[in-house]
């Protein structure tokens, strides 16, 4: 390894380097269908790879990438075939290794894990570290003379998988670094082409450069941007331009000769190490290959003005709590506050629920509590649900927000358009699948989850994008999260949560909750990080009621109160004993939290404002 990474070092110091082009598309092209495990061919057809191989060094390459991209555990896994990750990813070296002989440098691919990690996800960084370095050993105990990590969006992703590889190989490996753009030079999250390359000039890699989703103008514009900010030498894969949908087909129409004119430009910018991405072919490398020969840049260094880095905005203090909402205020003063949650309606009429809301403030209840489509069910924006309720029942309401249904894109906007119409207060959810509601097969976006959100709210709060870039103004918007003190994994729902507040969460609503002792436990659990706990409490309607708690949303219900509901005899008498049930867990948990949010079953506002009276004087 030592000897071919000084040989390796040695060629990149002198002259361009010329790597292969796309292996996914080129498979895709002959026949291989699109929901296939690319990386498993190795295994089960080796002969095709190895032969896409052979044609891309026949045309010159000098650095074979192993197809091995989606190679790590996480991605295997959704194919069904993680355990044979060493297996897959060693065939793919000795199959690069057959096709290079004695002379094409191997570099083993790895790419992005397919799953979010921390901040916005549930994979953790040392989590994240740990997968990525289960396929680097098997890769460097294959014996790849270099390894080239590619498509990465994520900085923090790119820096755990660049840490795995130095700490499985030390400080010998050769190491390459690429992240994905989009055409203005920004990485998926937002971060621009300063940001993100001084973050790259940091890590411990040879080379840095940029691959995959656009053409060669907009990676060109971006790397001679990139030039600005480090000297550390740089490559580029671009894409055969962006794909067209043609008969059902993506389609990447730069022609091989628009290629090499970019790659001619490319290497006057001074990049060292020049190839292919999604689309390009062998033909396409042949031209560039070309190029190269004819155009090699020597150790001359061109004269370029170097704008000055302009000073980045920093980002603003957050807005106060006691100061971004009435409720907000009430829980930095340490007072009982009371929700009760109202559904928004399924038609354009929501006449009925701004008369509860109106109820509801007549009887001293602080906020309203709107679902966001509760039930993957498709009902008024609880955006719009919240302004009406704020506008015309003159009572503050509490925004459910949740993921399901929207993009990065469409988060961040809406959050915006929120704190523009005054809707300040949050409650952070992932959201109920379409599977469980009346259009099953409905498309789910989940582009993060909860804690994600909380990030994204948070970075808004600071005046800040979700790439950390600046917006020019800020928001202040009162985050909330969601807990289940009945959860089955309570060491999950503990961690989940205390990453939430982590992120920036400043209170917390929990699932209804029947059984003193299991709040009571969740509340020991939790009694260090020091944000207000909201309560949930269900007045039950009957003893089915108490049944689909129970057996369906999986909410433990006590058999003392199951027993209760079970000897009424009529459906008012049942009402009233839900009622009282309510009543006495308000009465009980006063105390341990610092509020409440009643549920009202089927509209039954008047239901969660008897239950209300039990709170008592405040």
């Amino acid at each position: 390894m030592t000897a071919r990474a000084e040989e390796f070092r040695e060629e990149l110091s002198r002259r361009v380097m010329v790597a292969d082009g796309a292996m996914g598309t080129m498979l895709y092209s002959r026949g291989v269908f699109i929901n296939r495990c690319f990386d498993e061919l190795n295994l089960s057809a080796p002969d095709l790879v190895r032969q896409i191989h052979q044609e891309y060094v026949k045309a010159g390459a000098e650095i074979l990438e192993t197809n091995s991209f989606g190679g790590n555990r996480a991605r295997l896994a959704a194919f069904g075939v993680a355990e044979k990750l060493k297996e897959i990813n060693q065939a793919g070296v000795r199959l690069a290794r057959e096709a290079a002989r004695d002379g094409a440098f191997v570099a083993g691919a790895v790419g992005p894990l397919g799953v979010r990690i921390e901040p916005l996800g549930r994979t953790s960084f040392t989590e994240a570290r740990a997968i990525f370095r289960e396929q680097v050993e098997a890769l460097l105990e294959a014996g790849v003379d270099l390894l080239v990590f590619e498509t990465f969006g994520n900085i923090d992703e790119l820096r755990e998988a660049v840490t795995a590889a130095r700490e499985a190989a030390g400080k010998t490996l050769v190491l390459v670094a690429q992240v994905t753009i989009d055409d203005f030079g920004h990485l998926p999250g937002g971060a621009d082409t300063e940001t993100f390359t001084r973050e790259m000039d940091a890590l411990p890699v040879d080379v840095i450069g940029l691959n995959c989703s656009v053409g060669p103008k907009a990676m060109l514009e971006t790397l001679e941007r990139m030039m600005q900010f480090s000297s550390k030498p740089m490559s580029a894969m671009p894409n055969a331009g962006v794909p067209q949908r043609v008969e059902g087909r993506n389609i990447y129409l730069c022609s091989p000769e628009y290629m090499a004119q970019y790659a001619r430009r490319m290497l006057w910018a001074g990049v060292k190490i020049i190839g292919g991405c999604c689309g390009t072919t062998p033909e396409h490398i042949k031209l560039i290959r070309s190029e190269t020969r004819s155009l090699q840049p020597g150790h001359k260094e061109l004269a370029a003005a170097v704008e000055e880095p302009r000073l980045k905005a920093e980002a603003m203090k957050p807005v106060p709590m006691a100061e971004k909402s009435k409720l907000g205020a009430k829980l930095a003063a340490g007072k009982f506050v009371s929700f009760v949650e109202i559904l928004p309606p399924r038609g354009v009429d929501a006449s009925r629920e701004i008369a509860g809301a109106r109820l509801c403030a007549g009887h001293g209840i602080d906020c309203i509590n709107v679902p966001d489509g509760p039930r993957a069910s498709a009902r008024m924006s609880a955006q719009v649900t919240c302004q009406l309720i704020q506008q015309q029942a003159g009572i503050e309401a509490v925004n459910h927000f949740c993921c399901r249904d929207r993009n990065i894109l469409g988060i961040q906007s809406e959050l915006l358009g929120a704190q523009g119409v005054g809707v300040r207060n949050l409650l952070c959810i992932t959201g109920d699948p379409p599977r469980m509601g009346s259009y099953p097969d409905a498309t789910a976006v989940f582009d993060v989850d909860a804690i994600g959100l909380v990030n994204i709210v948070a970075n808004l709060n600071r005046g800040l994008d979700i790439g950390g870039n600046p917006i020019g103004s800020q928001t202040a918007l009162l985050i909330g999260v969601g807990a289940n003190p009945g959860a089955l994994n309570m060491d999950e729902e503990v961690r989940r949560f205390e990453w939430k507040v982590e992120a920036g969460a400043e209170y917390v609503i929990t699932q209804p909750v029947f059984d003193l002792a299991l709040l009571e436990a969740f509340l020991k659990r939790i009694e260090r990080v020091k944000i207000p706990v909201i309560c949930g409490i269900w007045p039950l309607t009957s003893y089915r009621n108490a049944e689909f708690m129970v057996n369906e949303l999986r909410v433990p219900v006590p058999e003392e109160f199951m027993a209760r509901m079970r000897r009424v005899d009529n459906a008012e008498k049942a009402r009233e004993e839900g009622v009282a049930i309510a009543r006495e867990m308000v009465t009980r948990v006063r105390k341990m939290v610092q509020g409440v949010q009643l549920s009202a079953p089927f509209g039954r506002y008047q239901m969660a404002i008897d239950v209300a009276e039990a709170i008592g004087p405040r």
